[in-house]
């Protein structure tokens, strides 16, 4: 293992303590939107006070992220091969709903889908890696603690009940390692992300699953040690893989 691959796996996994630190102090701040990472707000009325006392803006590069952690992702390329759990959900029918409503409606809509998904995974110790299109998609890493699983599971369910009246999600929930670091390259903005067949393998849960439905793989289930084995199991077939994957159905 290189240097950089340890750094990045004590970052991953919390040994260095960095994120899990920043993270929890940040969060008590009132604001938003929020830095990916580190959850210091970027917005509301504390901002100007973070700008003057923490140092810290928007990114100029990369609004997701503020200007400390977007300067640390791009100059400390790499990443590590790590145990993470994950949350991929998405809006069903959402082509058939932009079909039926202004564009500004349907933009309320999904905004208000965004902000219940972003407050659901923050609340749940969660990253966001990403909100685009009609789908979030969030990491749960080591470094904000090892029960992971457990937390992407119970955030699935509370993303289907808080969701339940306002849009059709689907989600789906895996276990497994992925490669998670800062990826990107000289001619695109630096990002962190996780990458691997256990990120492939969520997506395709997610597309999976009805409206109303997380379908938890047994892998995520298993290291979750939630009480889901009364759950409707079902054997799906994953492409790319020879056999089916079990999972259990998680409903709102």
């Amino acid at each position: 293992m290189t240097d950089n691959e340890q750094f990045w796996r004590a970052i991953v996994t919390g040994d260095e303590g960095v994120m899990r630190r920043e993270r929890r102090r940040h969060r008590r701040i009132p604001g938003a939107p929020r830095c990916k990472t580190c959850l210091v707000p970027l917005g509301g009325p504390a901002a100007p006070l973070v700008r003057l006392v923490l140092k810290r803006r928007p990114s100029s590069m990369n609004p997701n992220y503020c200007d400390t952690c977007d300067r640390f992702v791009r100059t400390h390329p790499g990443g590590a091969e790590v145990e993470i759990s994950m949350l991929f959900a998405d809006v069903r029918g959402s082509t058939a709903l932009a079909e039926q409503m202004p564009p500004t409606e349907f933009s309320r809509l999904m905004n208000r889908f965004y902000d219940c998904a972003n407050r659901i995974v923050i609340d749940s110790d969660g990253l966001v890696d990403k909100l685009v299109g009609d789908e979030v998609v969030a990491l749960y890493v080591p470094a904000v603690g090892f029960d992971h699983a457990r937390k992407a599971v119970e955030a699935a369910g509370d993303l289907l009940r808080a969701t339940a009246d306002l849009v059709p999600v689907g989600a789906g929930v895996h276990t497994g390692v992925a490669y998670v670091g800062s990826v990107g390259s000289d001619s695109t903005v630096a990002d962190f992300t996780a990458l691997g067949d256990a990120v492939n393998v969520t997506a395709r849960l997610a597309s999976l699953a009805g409206p109303g439905e997380a379908l938890i793989s047994e892998a995520a289930s298993t290291a979750s040690g939630s009480e889901l084995a009364d759950l409707e199991r079902r054997e799906l077939a994953v492409r790319g893989r020879g056999a089916p994957l079990a999972v259990r159905v998680l409903r709102a």
